[in-house]
């Protein structure tokens, strides 16, 4: 089965001790977000675990902890997106980032590890021009060291909207724009476009447009097939095709405190919640309560022995 770590916060960067204790203790336990006394404890052992895959911003603190992840398949993607700290207040320089991404797909390789250009969105500051000169020259940087950068426009979610008021959604001109211009300089540096959740709009100019966390880039990552149950490819939408279920992390405690985050609902929550982080409780956020109900996910391994990739 494949463990997700960043649907609702970022633990490499934020809780990567916690995570380390976790998978040497052997399980961790989830708290429902939208029913919190209903726990589900997961087995982390990798009789059952295929595959970590994660989402950060920052993948530097888990760098130096890399053993504890041989005994399991892994799957990166790491957001780089060129805004400043008046968008992207605590996350770290890029050009830190970019090298760290660089160090991170020499340890995993190229197969396992994907670059986030998102969400893009449009002012006047960030013009499309500007986007298209950005991406440019992060691209430059990253080459050769990923064969994949997602991409996605800003959607106004209700968190967003409270967090980010002036943010709009962009146009479709300018969407097929930044989109036909980003694929023309990703395929100069041997990459792909995968748009996330953004229909088939960028099909036609050579996008993939397939999904960005489907099974067959984990299996190109794990070399090997994977048997996954109909019931964990849980979608957002009709134009999701990405395995989204078994998320470990929690809503509202992301430190990055980006204002375009669908995550958190505003930064004094966040704060709230870290200050109850304990990197030995079982829990991401605190520990357990009266009334906890905590159920034994069903959990086996998704290789299919039978049968190896031809990459």
């Amino acid at each position: 089965m494949i463990i997700n770590t960043g649907m609702r916060t970022d633990i490499p960067a934020f809780y990567h001790e916690w995570l380390i204790n976790r998978i040497k203790e052997g399980f961790v336990l989830v708290r429902n977000p939208y029913n919190p006394s209903q726990v589900t404890r997961y087995s982390l052992s990798p009789e059952v675990v295929d595959l970590f895959a994660f989402c950060t911003k920052n993948p530097a603190p888990m760098l130096p902890h890399m053993d504890v992840l041989k005994p399991y398949g892994q799957y990166w993607f790491v957001t780089i997106t060129p805004y400043g700290r008046d968008i992207e207040p605590n996350v770290p320089n890029k050009q830190n980032v970019m090298e760290d991404f660089k160090k991170l797909s020499d340890m995993v390789g190229i197969d396992s590890v994907g670059w986030r250009y998102d969400p893009i969105f449009v002012d006047e500051k960030h013009s499309v021009d500007w986007h298209i000169d950005q991406f440019e020259q992060m691209t430059a940087t990253l080459s050769g060291y990923t064969k994949t950068c997602v991409i996605s426009f800003i959607d106004i979610y209700k968190k967003v909207e409270r967090n980010f008021p002036e943010a709009r959604e962009v146009f479709k001109k300018d969407r097929l724009t930044i989109g036909k211009a980003f694929i023309e300089i990703a395929k100069r540096h041997d990459m792909i476009i995968r748009p996330c959740a953004e229909g088939n709009d960028l099909a036609a100019y050579g996008a993939d447009c397939c999904g960005c966390m489907t099974v067959k880039i984990f299996e190109t990552a794990l070399n090997a097939m994977l048997d996954v149950p109909k019931r964990s490819r849980n979608q957002r939408n009709n134009e999701c095709a990405c395995l989204l279920g078994t998320d470990i992390g929690a809503y509202d405690t992301c430190g990055h405190l980006c204002r375009y985050c669908y995550a958190n609902a505003n930064a004094v929550l966040v704060r709230e919640n870290m200050k109850k982080h304990n990197p030995k409780s079982p829990f991401l956020i605190g520990n357990s309560l009266p009334g906890d109900v905590i159920h034994e996910a069903e959990q086996k391994s998704w290789l299919d022995m039978q049968m190896r990739l031809e990459i």
